[in-house]
């Protein structure tokens, strides 16, 4: 169940009123990884630390803000290219660049996932890329330095678009987030333990869903609604179909002040709509 938390009526008075200044979001990119599971297809989640300073102890996706380096220099590329992928997401063609890695570089530095290959046709053999993995965490070398050294391409054909959600104008810390999913590679396997993260687990949409609700998993309203979205798929197979027919457009939430009741919507999203009196 979402709740308003404790630093959004003051925020919102203050927007309501002229005193606030929106902070720009920061552009950012999430995957959600999925695999066949016994009951059908599984999602993996991350929950992240209590310590961290955005959305700890809720349950994400592996993801992160765009290196602007990723918009100066062009990885090594297969699949559909940027000027395509700058068509399906609605944004110029060096953007569109910039998150695509970032999908790519946030799925493999924090779930150990790699959407890359040694050709257009191919995937990565597994071994252990730790140290690789940390470099690109620490901003050491580029997603286009190391798959350049390795001599590998970006896979854009195994990410399909799902959704753009745009943080609230009154939040502290804002974000312009392309969300992705993408099937497990054959010969991969996730991380079971992520350094932001305090659990990691495979669950189905459905699994999530209810933990949700339950008010076991604390999770952030673009979180929740991907996974909502899921919930008629019946494998992990169909993922690209339901994409296709899908049209990602930018979500943002907006709030409504009325003397001391104050209501956050999401358009097209009335589940998620939080409402309640809030005293000044």
């Amino acid at each position: 169940m979402l709740e308003m938390p404790p630093s959004w009526p003051a925020r919102i008075r203050a927007l309501a009123a002229g005193e606030l200044t929106p902070v720009p979001p920061k552009p950012s990119a999430t995957v959600v990884l999925l695999r066949e599971g016994a009951a059908g297809p599984e999602a993996y989640l991350l929950r992240r630390r209590t310590t961290m300073a955005f959305a700890g102890g809720m349950y994400a996706y592996p993801g992160g803000g765009v290196d602007p380096r990723d918009r100066e220099v062009r990885p090594p590329w297969a699949g559909p290219s940027p000027a395509e992928w700058a068509g399906r997401l609605g944004v110029d063609e060096p953007t569109a660049c910039a998150v695509l890695c970032a999908a790519v570089r946030e799925t493999f530095e924090e779930a150990g996932v790699l959407l890359a290959g040694p050709g257009p046709d191919t995937l990565v053999e597994p071994r252990d890329w730790a140290a690789e993995r940390g470099a690109l965490e620490r901003h050491e070398v580029s997603l286009a330095e190391f798959l350049t050294e390795h001599r590998l391409v970006l896979r854009s054909d195994l990410l399909v678009p799902w959704a753009r959600w745009i943080t609230p104008e009154f939040e502290e810390r804002r974000f312009d987030t392309w969300f992705f999913a993408a099937v497990l590679p054959p010969g991969q396997s996730a991380a079971d333990t992520v350094g932001e993260a305090d659990r990691v687990a495979w669950l189905t949409p459905a699994e999530a869903v209810a933990g949700f609700e339950s008010g076991g998993f604390g999770m952030l309203p673009p979180t929740v609604s991907v996974l909502r979205e899921l919930l008629p798929l019946r494998s992990a197979a169909g993922l690209p179909a339901a994409a296709a027919a899908r049209a990602v457009v930018p979500v943002l939430g907006r709030a409504e002040v009325s003397g001391d009741r104050m209501t956050v919507r999401w358009s097209g999203y009335d589940e998620l709509t939080i409402d309640g009196v809030f005293p000044a």
